[in-house]
């Protein structure tokens, strides 16, 4: 069952080379060390069904990641135009920052 931990990261890292052609050994390794951290928490309090429990915590601890991360870089505001342009979005001058 513990290979399920490293299948994930794996598989991770070959869709992140075919879609950006290039390989991440930061992105790759974080995933692993979230899970090392959260399965020594697991084990610590003794919870049961300790994979599926750090799979799914770890989702969303790099949900509320990259969330605080795009609030903090401002990234919406950053990509405004790509937005537009994506999106065809009409903005009224009253509403633009």
């Amino acid at each position: 069952m513990l290979y399920s931990l490293f299948i994930i990261p794996t598989l991770g890292c070959i869709k992140n080379f075919v879609k950006y052609k290039k390989i991440s050994l930061f992105l790759y390794f974080r995933t692993p060390l979230i899970y090392l951290n959260l399965y020594l928490f697991f084990k610590f309090f003794n919870y049961k069904n300790k994979i599926s429990l750090i799979i799914i915590n770890e989702r969303i601890i790099m949900f509320l990641y990259k969330i605080f991360k795009a609030i903090l870089t401002n990234n919406y505001l950053r990509k405004k135009i790509k937005y537009i342009r994506k999106y065809n979005l009409n903005y009224n001058s009253n509403n633009q920052n």
